[in-house]
């Protein structure tokens, strides 16, 4: 059995530490400090992460990429070749929709990888030993990555309705209100982070970067393409439903138009959303807590 060692006599001119509370050897505290962690801390975390990897850098360059091209190039198209009586009445914002139908993709694969790339590395191992409470790992997650996809999707559609806008002030198009402007700007922004945000849970229940990628591709396409081919009579009702609920048609809603004449409106695809990221984040926090990483 050990007994216990006095400490050693401090060498001429070596600093006075002074004993910690409750220390086991007195004369001597560590010189790293202590500090108690918060869920900022976390945060900071994952913001280097998520800026420091190359995954990060190219998806979001390709979805302003899209965002932006497209809309531009639907602009100007339409300003080219649509005469006056073609567009009147027409919403200007609207054409700001066929470039977010496509660059949707890129905020759901960076969705996925945010969490689903690090059970593919092993790095989540560092993570949770790094940061010992699972819960807390997962909102820095998410509250980094909402930020992040909801300011460049901001700045993306803003920019495309400014220019958009301008280019078709002239051709009868009817002059968008303050309502359009905030739900074909902060709205579709917002829903675009909720839908990377949706991404983000599925990856990490999944932990699968392709598996989470597929499953999320299949439900934004899925209603849609099962509707088209819903012809017969009887199916009338659930061919109605997957249209109106559909990815296309909840982000028309944000620019008054959809591909049915019912179904969700105003901010109602905004809410949805909200419920379905809500359930999933509840389900990957139950399923982190619970399985090994």
């Amino acid at each position: 059995m050990s007994t216990h060692q006095p400490p050693m006599p401090q060498a001429p001119g070596a600093p006075d530490w002074q004993a910690a509370p409750g220390g086991s050897y007195p004369g001597y505290t560590s010189p790293i400090p202590v500090v108690r962690t918060h869920l900022g801390h976390a945060v900071a975390s994952e913001w280097t992460k998520i800026r420091s990897v190359r995954s990060t850098i190219w998806t979001l360059s390709v979805f302003v990429f899209l965002v932006v091209g497209i809309g531009l190039l639907v602009g100007a198209l339409v300003s080219a070749h649509a005469s006056e009586s073609s567009l009147s009445g027409t919403n200007p914002l609207s054409f700001g929709f066929f470039g977010l139908l496509v660059g949707n993709m890129c905020v759901i694969t960076l969705g996925v990888l945010t969490t689903a790339s690090e059970y593919g590395t092993g790095m989540i191992r560092t993570t949770m030993t790094a940061c010992p409470s699972r819960g807390r790992v997962l909102a820095a997650k998410a509250i980094v990555f909402f930020v992040v996809a909801f300011v460049v999707s901001l700045v993306s559609v803003t920019f495309v309705a400014m220019v958009q806008s301008s280019m078709l002030s002239g051709s009868g198009t009817e002059s968008p209100s303050g309502g359009a402007w905030l739900k074909a700007t902060v709205g579709v922004s917002l829903y675009m982070a909720l839908l990377g945000l949706l991404a983000l849970f599925v990856g990490s229940i999944i932990r699968h970067s392709a598996g989470g990628i597929t499953i999320m591709i299949g439900l934004v396409l899925a209603p849609l393409v099962l509707a088209l081919f819903m012809a017969t009579e009887s199916l009338h009702s659930v061919r109605d439903f997957l249209f109106e609920y559909s990815f296309p048609s909840q982000l028309g809603v944000f620019y008054d138009s959809t591909l049915s004449g019912s179904g969700p409106r105003g901010w109602d695809p905004l809410w949805i959303m909200l419920g379905l990221a809500a359930v999933a984040g509840a389900g990957a926090y139950a399923l982190l807590r619970n399985r090994d990483v």
